[in-house]
């Protein structure tokens, strides 16, 4: 029997520092493991104010972790100690597993215009994987595809499967969704996402409902602005959605174009040992990274595989 996710959590993404400077909205990250399991942290670097984004994120190590970046306005320079470089430019996706080890910057640049936009989402990797191979997947804007949906519903696939059309991200070990939906005011968009998996969403534009409810009492909503004077829940740009389990999810844009990210995938539920841009299962092994990256050893492959 069918069964619709109800939201277990709404809650706001919040300003923070990180890299060399960058001022950044974070949904999620540190203190919410294991509510979001398999993935770690979602940060939101859109900018209109290039002070705010230009210092970047100078060079650092990645160990047992995947780092998706997903760029909608402006471009990324990215590199790292191997001698890979690259941009990350309008709709492009880098979809990085760390591995076993990476050393790499990533220096936003923006537009024109002097804006920037993206996210970056870190999931996590199984014990077994965390000293797999690193690997890269460069993924264009024209390589993902977008499907248009009843009543002008749009989706670009990035990871995952609509009505039979296949994102290019595939064979992760967690089995993710990542899709990027726009839903027309008044219209809802219903979607399965499998059964016992983690599920969120994350509003970038507009408002909208998040379950069949629509009410505000049926789950914990974190702060009064969600609340319209029909004690809806109303949840709009920077809002963070995790839903209970279930086979689907309904969503409603309100009385504008509605925009958001919707992830899924299989919890791992391991241990986490978790400081800064490197994630194990265990303190021990925590120590053993830091003290390779000090003292040279820590790469293990010289050349990461690019698909």
């Amino acid at each position: 029997m069918s069964s619709t996710r109800k939201i277990k959590t709404v809650s706001k993404s919040k300003p923070t520092i990180e890299g060399a400077g960058v001022h950044l909205k974070r949904a999620f990250g540190y203190y919410q493991v294991p509510h979001f399991d398999p993935f770690l942290l979602l940060d939101d670097f859109r900018s209109a104010d290039p002070a705010k984004f230009l210092p970047g994120f100078p060079w650092h190590p990645h160990r047992g972790i995947e780092t998706i970046t997903y760029v909608v306005e402006g471009r990324v320079e990215h590199g790292d100690s191997m001698g890979n470089k690259g941009d990350i430019t309008v709709g492009d996706v880098q979809w990085m597993t760390a591995g076993s080890g990476i050393i790499h910057q990533e220096m936003p640049k923006g537009n024109e215009a002097g804006r920037m936009g993206g996210f970056q989402l870190w999931a996590n990797l199984p014990a077994s994987m965390k000293m797999m191979e690193p690997r890269y997947r460069d993924v264009r804007s024209e390589q993902i595809p977008e499907v248009t949906l009843d009543k002008g519903i749009k989706v670009r696939i990035i990871c995952g499967e609509i009505n039979g059309v296949r994102g290019p991200v595939r064979d992760i070990v967690i089995n993710p969704q990542y899709l990027d939906v726009t839903v027309p005011a008044g219209s809802t968009f219903s979607h399965p996402v499998e059964k016992g998996h983690t599920a969120f969403a994350y509003v970038t534009g507009g408002k909208g409902y998040f379950d069949d409810d629509q009410d505000a009492f049926s789950h914990e909503v974190v702060g009064r602005s969600y609340f319209d004077l029909n004690r809806e829940c109303i949840c709009g740009d920077g809002d963070l959605i995790l839903y209970e389990d279930g086979d689907r999810v309904s969503i409603s844009a309100k009385d504008s174009v509605l925009r958001f990210l919707l992830v899924s995938g299989r919890p791992i539920g391991e241990p986490v040992a978790w400081y800064g841009p490197i994630v194990m299962n265990t303190q021990e092994e925590l120590r053993i990274a830091f003290d390779e990256y000090r003292g040279g050893t820590f790469i293990k492959h010289k050349n990461p595989v690019r698909d």
